[in-house]
């Protein structure tokens, strides 16, 4: 019986014993997906405005439209140019997880759907940076960058923070 009881006692501790230990470099970058992913979702913004340019990375949305937020547009991300909207005026954005996004922004990673020139977008964006493009001439103009796509908005933003070799915040 004693022999019985030490070669259960030696199978338990061996099998206790068979996981390697995570590497710190592995441990490291999943800390700092996390450390992006809380950044990502505490910075979100309710993204509800104008498509003015089509780019192949992305729309480009004049937010600030406040009344698409409504009972039947809300049911899609995606709503036609000829619904009735207007610009909220005098509209403040606000440092709060979701609030309304103002300004110009650069929309990537929609949803499936068929945009089109000045259809309108209500959709929660992540931040994953800034776009600069050219608007007439030689005019440049920087926006800031939102993903619809959260888990593409932390690995935009790891991909940044690598190559710039900065930590996460």
């Amino acid at each position: 019986m004693a022999a019985g009881a030490m070669f259960a006692a030696a199978y338990a501790a061996a099998a206790q014993t068979n996981a390697a230990p995570a590497p710190a470099a592995a441990v490291s970058a999943a800390a700092a997906g996390e450390q992006w992913r809380a950044r990502c979702i505490a910075e979100r913004r309710s993204i509800c405005g104008k498509i003015v340019r089509i780019f192949p990375n992305g729309l480009l949305v004049e937010c600030g439209y406040t009344n698409l937020l409504r009972a039947p547009l809300t049911k899609s991300w995606l709503a036609p140019g000829s619904v009735t909207a207007v610009r909220a005026e005098n509209l403040v954005e606000t440092r709060e997880p979701g609030a309304l996004c103002a300004g110009t922004v650069l929309l990537t990673d929609p949803p499936r759907g068929k945009p089109h020139l000045y259809d309108y977008v209500i959709i929660a964006g992540y931040p994953t940076g800034e776009f600069t493009y050219t608007s007439v001439g030689t005019i440049q103009k920087t926006v800031r960058r939102f993903s619809a796509n959260l888990d593409k908005a932390v690995k935009a933003n790891l991909a940044a923070a690598s190559s710039a070799s900065r930590p996460p915040p």
